[in-house]
């Protein structure tokens, strides 16, 4: 039996060249069916480098809440944009990722002079943007706003968590899991639902 292949390596990304100030924008929070989807953009310092940076979903907790103020402290700029939940029903959530991309891209205190986005699609921005599939892997910038994104919007899950201890949301962050299922059953929806997805809708008797 021949061997299984091997995933073929990512090739590392060239950085398009001409260009002074780099943006990465990644997004956490499309899946879940509650709470806002949070983005983040962030602008590294070529030289003041931060070890150890990776896709956020990569990492241990322990290693994103080490990294994130490390991010925060050495970037030259960071920014965190989000949609919430009434805005991603009437938008849907892609449109909704992009819009939030924007928000990020807009509240950074310097403009880059290129956007790099992970994933397939970019948003209508001011300036030049690339998508880059899993870019959270490949360029630093984006790992750095993947782990900005993510630990901002775990904190969000645990403060709605103490909220509405019946749901586990300090658990499953909000994703469909068997848990959530079970307690939006039990428990029904709270305003922090996302009504424009399946389970949601089923819940509330208007699929």
């Amino acid at each position: 039996m021949p061997d299984k292949k091997k995933k073929p390596e990512l090739p590392p990304f060239e950085y398009p060249t001409g260009y002074q100030l780099i943006a990465g924008v990644d997004e956490v929070g499309r899946g879940p069916l509650v709470g806002d989807v949070v983005t983040a953009a962030v602008i590294l310092d070529p030289n003041n480098p931060i070890e150890g940076l990776s896709d956020s979903k990569k990492l241990s907790e322990k290693k994103r809440l080490a990294l994130f103020p490390e991010i925060k402290e050495k970037a030259l700029a960071w920014s965190v944009g989000r949609c919430s939940p009434s805005e991603i029903d009437e938008l849907n959530i892609l449109q909704a990722t992009m819009v939030a991309m924007q928000r990020a891209i807009s509240g950074l205190a310097i403009q880059p002079d290129l956007a790099l986005i992970d994933g397939n699609r970019t948003p209508d921005l001011p300036m030049d943007a690339q998508a880059v599939v899993k870019g959270d892997l490949r360029v630093a910038e984006i790992s750095a706003a993947s782990i900005i994104a993510k630990v901002v919007r775990d904190d969000e899950m645990d403060q709605l968590d103490e909220k509405h201890p019946e749901f586990g949301f300090a658990k499953h962050k909000g994703y469909p899991t068997k848990a959530h299922f079970e307690a939006i059953e039990k428990h029904g929806v709270i305003d922090e639902h996302r009504k424009s997805f399946k389970p949601v809708k089923k819940a509330l008797g208007i699929e």
